[in-house]
């Protein structure tokens, strides 16, 4: 059978990285998060940390190439002798051809990373954003990171402008919650994590990929 990808998308504390590694355990698949990262690093030659950076947010209000000299290494030794400075668009190209290339080579699931985005208009690919109310967030942000209330609402509120931000830059001009860019949405206080999985693999039987 042809190689399948699930994308997840998923706002802070709702529980999509969960679901989407549960996903990936009851299909027998690899869950693509930060690993990303590392291979986009051994791809490229550059420093890991450059692109946990960047990590689905931009260092920059305008994103600007020359700005980012700040966030190179000092010891330039990943970086190729012919390479001036490198932006930020050039490490997300690097994590696009990792995606593109999984999404020729493997079945898997991929959170976040503009993945639904980059692989858009694929008939092997289903894309879901996972969400929740607030409150479900913040306890569970609380439970999960050991912090306080105000501090699990800074963090939520902070990592989702971010990953709006990229998210947008990226896309030119799309917007990360637009339910138009997925096939489905799911409300992970109301569904359930559990179900939320259920649901994902029901509509995957449906599609005829798994």
């Amino acid at each position: 059978m042809k190689n399948y990808v699930v994308t997840v998308a998923r706002g802070f504390g709702t529980g999509g990285k969960a679901i989407a590694s549960k996903l990936a355990a009851d299909l027998g698949i690899h869950c693509y998060e930060n690993r990303i990262l590392t291979l986009a690093s051994q791809l490229s030659g550059l420093d890991e940390k450059l692109f946990k950076e960047v990590n689905e947010k931009l260092r920059t209000s305008g994103n600007s190439f020359a700005s980012l000299m700040k966030g190179l290494p000092r010891a330039r030794k990943y970086i190729a002798r012919n390479e001036k400075f490198v932006s930020d668009d050039t490490l997300f190209e690097y994590q696009k051809k990792i995606i593109l290339n999984l999404a020729e080579t493997e079945s898997c699931v991929i959170v976040g990373k503009c993945a639904d985005y980059i692989l858009q208009g694929r008939e092997n690919v289903v894309s879901v954003y996972i969400e929740a109310p607030r409150d479900f967030c913040i306890k569970r942000t609380i439970e999960n990171m050991g912090v306080t209330e105000e501090v699990a609402q800074a963090t939520i509120r902070q990592t989702d402008k971010f990953r709006a931000d990229y998210y947008q830059y990226y896309t030119h001009g799309n917007y990360w919650t637009n339910p138009i860019n997925y096939d489905m949405t799911l409300n992970s206080e109301k569904v359930g994590i559990d179900n939320c999985v259920t649901v994902i693999k029901d509509y995957l039987k449906i599609k005829g990929l798994i």
